[in-house]
């Protein structure tokens, strides 16, 4: 079954920089990382999970919510099943868990990964 494992999550300051990877493995059924959109979502307890940035398949469309926009920046590279989210000039309402997602639409599959916590705090 398809595994994702982040990394790169932990305590940083306001104006600070971190870079989540998530990496992707146990593809068995004929379609691969390269054939799936890849996104980051980040929840807050109590609030409805959010959708951070989207990246089409070969890496050439992006797009991110308003409220990071020019801070973050997402990035694929299908050589190693790996996605990446480069967070800079952190703000304490980053503060969430972050998760990585892989989705196709036909046939319709949604893999998520396991989620890693970023604190944004002074």
């Amino acid at each position: 079954q398809v595994q994702l494992v982040e990394s790169g999550g932990g305590l940083v300051q306001p104006g600070g920089s971190l870079r989540l990877s998530c990496v992707a493995s146990g593809f068995t059924s004929g379609f691969t990382f390269s054939g799936y959109v890849l996104s980051w979502h980040r929840q807050v307890p109590g609030k409805e999970r959010e959708l951070v940035a989207v990246i089409g398949t070969a890496g050439g469309s992006t797009n991110y919510a308003d409220s990071v926009k020019g801070r973050f920046t997402i990035s694929r590279d299908n050589t190693k099943n790996t996605m990446y989210l480069e967070m800079n000039r952190l703000r304490p309402e980053d503060t969430a868990v972050y998760l990585c997602s892989l989705r196709s639409i036909v046939p319709y599959r949604n893999y998520w990964g396991q989620g890693t916590q970023v604190t944004v705090s002074s």
